[in-house]
């Protein structure tokens, strides 16, 4: 599984590299580390004893009573990938064109995980996709467009050795 990056800090150190591929709208930049963990720990509030008393021991919480059913969430392993995304608004106007690149990104990404380096991967919508020839988010021809150039990147990724 291919985790998030979701702290600036990890953008901006991944950002700081040199690129890794280019096609003619995404770049990619690899910096092999992890991310960062929180300087400050998360805010928790503190724990309230109940005026219903306490609970039987033996019983099963909902959630925990059919592993089937629970959707787990394991993150990424701590020397894994992680991937972030940077979609502008310059670029992409419209939200759910935004929201579409960044899913293609994924799953471009996803299909490719055990080839994958680990460390942390930022793909970044560097140019628009035209307009004019794509007039819909929801375009057949723009899904076609983005799914072809992001696995031209990604063979280009996994053929080029990383730079020192």
């Amino acid at each position: 599984m291919i985790g998030r990056i979701v702290r600036s800090a990890d953008f901006e150190r991944v950002l700081g590299a040199p690129s890794r591929a280019r096609s003619s709208h995404f770049v990619v930049h690899h910096l092999a580390a992890n991310p960062t963990t929180p300087k400050k720990p998360a805010k928790c509030s503190p724990t309230v004893e109940l005026s219903t008393g306490a609970g039987d021991p033996q019983a099963v919480a909902v959630d925990d009573s059919s592993p089937a059913m629970a959707k787990t969430i394991v993150p990424a392993a701590p020397n894994g990938a992680w991937l972030g995304t940077v979609v502008p608004k310059r670029h992409a106007k419209r939200s759910v064109t935004r929201s579409l690149l960044k899913r293609h990104i994924h799953a471009a990404f996803a299909g490719q995980e055990a080839l994958l380096p680990a460390g942390l991967w930022v793909v970044r919508l560097r140019a628009p996709f035209d307009r004019k020839q794509f007039k819909s988010a929801a375009s057949e021809a723009l899904h076609l467009a983005a799914r072809e150039e992001l696995a031209l990147l990604m063979t280009r990724v996994l053929g080029a050795s990383p730079r020192r």
